[in-house]
């Protein structure tokens, strides 16, 4: 039976920066999603990489005496590596100077050429250098002319370029956003700021550089002609995957990327997929799903700086690592970050009180509780009931029905790429855990033998509502659910694909061993994020490019 797929990506990377928050932040979501998508049975593809051929790439080998080449291959093995550490499940990672991108997006300008949605023409106007952008003249205005990746002043350019025609296919694309069917951008101002742009106009784009041919892809036929970076690198999404075995992943279900290349992945990126699907053979090019565009991270209050000593890089990343593991790590970024439309803060403090809060205090003792009572009651073993005394409500808890909803709606969420709400399903599950405790009080129930079938069911419901809460949690907490699965007595392989089944209420069953399980331990102060005042700290962060 054919499985339904799910493709999702990051962004490509720019292969001049080394790994950061933004970075991990992104990959993770990702990674949240597939890991969910697998464990539910879909066929996932799940992919990542480096954007390679950008000038700046060329000016920095230079300056320490490398090739192009080789200094991509430097840093795109420390995005490896980083993913490799944090326990990314990415099932590739595409760099741009590979020769399978290359040679495909080579075809796809060729395509676009014979169509005439690429011209060659002239264009004058106003460049970004530090983002390699061109920006239109109402836009420059807006930004005072200096650029809002670095504060620089614009460039004043006058060249000879490849045009796409972007403005034949504004209409089409308004029709798109403003139905929101097959073709979605989220959280809904992003897409309101795309649609009134597109309303304002959209005039043809540049494509293509001259000056500098000697790394990145030629226009086809001229060789005076780079490809522009941005074309080259969001053609990695169709790339990848344009071969006989992975063609069926598209259209990518969920595309993935932070608010600043908003413009880029919901305006041109469609428009080009547009005019490529209407050549011959490439019917199949349809439009991506979702696209969603995250915010930004701060830090301790504030924007992140080399002057105020707050950039979250590797170094900083990893104390966290160190201090409280993986797992706390992926749910703070997923459940405190920038989901939304707005920007989140990773403070220190913060994360210290939400770590002790929701895992320590919540998902770690909820479970060590219940597996302590019944190694204290029944020997550590779930104890002999039928399957009506297991369904049984007590003190009005139907917790069939409330961990159906649960699953249900975690689900649902996911589906919706509302991670932090599909995470929450799980971490209500266990407080209700907590609160039955309190009112069914099985530790005092205990004192009475006879009413030791009544324990056996209370205790037997706080395990199975743990057991089920536990596989809503694992994709964004894998190793440490995974430890509560084996104290639990559960063999799990989320790659099995066999959630729905697993989240059925009885599947804990009698006689089952019960271990005492201690998953997150305290600690005692918060890892404070290097601060400019802090001058003994070591390996101060750097601003970013």
């Amino acid at each position: 039976m054919t499985r339904e797929k799910r493709y999702i990506t990051t962004p490509i990377y720019y292969v001049n920066d080394k790994p950061h928050i933004g970075h991990v932040y992104t990959t993770t979501l990702c990674d949240v999603y597939a890991r969910w998508m697998r464990f539910a049975g879909r066929e996932v593809f799940f992919l990542t990489g480096t954007d390679e051929h950008a000038a700046k790439v060329v000016d920095a080998a230079a300056e320490r005496g490398l090739s192009p080449q080789d200094w991509a291959d430097q840093n795109a093995k420390v995005f490896q590596e980083v993913f490799g550490l944090l326990k990314l499940t990415n099932d590739d990672f595409i760099r741009t100077s590979e020769a399978r991108h290359t040679e495909r997006v080579t075809r796809y300008v060729a395509e676009l050429l014979d169509s005439g949605d690429v011209y060659l023409g002239e264009y004058e106007g106003w460049y970004d250098a530090g983002q390699e952008e061109y920006i239109p003249e109402n836009r420059a205005k807006e930004l005072d002319f200096t650029s809002p990746f670095n504060g620089k002043p614009l460039v004043r350019k006058k060249e000879e370029n490849f045009f796409f025609r972007l403005s034949k296919y504004a209409e089409p694309l308004l029709d798109l956003l403003e139905r929101g069917e097959s073709f979605r951008v989220e959280p809904v101002s992003r897409r309101n700021e795309i649609i009134n742009r597109i309303k304002d106009g959209l005039n043809d784009v540049p494509i293509s550089r001259t000056g500098s041919t000697d790394w990145g892809i030629m226009v086809p036929g001229n060789e005076e002609h780079t490809i522009y970076v941005w074309i080259d690198a969001l053609f990695n999404y169709l790339s990848t995957v344009d071969d006989e075995g992975r063609r069926h992943f598209w259209p990518a279900d969920v595309h993935v990327t932070a608010k600043d290349i908003l413009w880029f992945h919901a305006v041109i990126w469609p428009a080009m997929l547009l005019a490529l699907q209407n050549r011959p053979g490439y019917e199949w090019a349809k439009l991506p799903k979702l696209l969603y565009f995250h915010s930004f991270w701060i830090a301790e209050g504030r924007k992140m700086s080399k002057s105020l000593g707050n950039f979250i890089d590797l170094d900083t990343i990893n104390r966290y690592l160190d201090t409280y593991g993986l797992d706390a790590l992926r749910y703070y970024l997923v459940t405190q970050g920038p989901l939304g439309a707005t920007d989140a803060d990773f403070a220190s403090d913060h994360f210290h009180n939400v770590y002790h809060t929701d895992l320590v205090n919540t998902v770690g003792n909820c479970a060590s509780r219940v597996s302590a009572m019944i190694n204290k009651y029944f020997d550590g073993v779930i104890p002999e009931l039928s399957t009506a005394d297991r369904s049984r409500v007590i003190a009005d808890h139907n917790w069939p029905e409330w961990t159906a909803q649960a699953v249900q709606a975690a689900g649902d969420s996911t589906e919706a790429f509302e991670l932090d709400d599909a995470i929450a399903q799980g971490i209500a599950l266990i407080r209700k855990v907590d609160g039955f405790i309190n009112t069914t009080e099985p530790f005092k129930i205990a004192k009475d033998e006879s009413k030791r079938d009544e324990l056996a069911v209370i205790l037997y419901q706080c395990a199975e509502t743990v057991r089920i809460a536990s596989l809503l949690l694992g994709p964004v907490l894998p190793i440490k659910m995974a430890e509560l699965w084996d104290a639990y007595g559960q063999t799990i392989d989320p790659a099995k694909g066999d959630l729905t089944d697993l989240a059925a209420w009885g599947g804990l069953q009698p006689g089952t061993p019960i271990r005492k399980v201690a998953l997150f331990p305290r600690v005692e102060n918060p890892v404070e994020i290097i601060t400019s005042d802090d001058q003994s700290a070591p390996n101060q962060p750097q601003e970013q490019p």
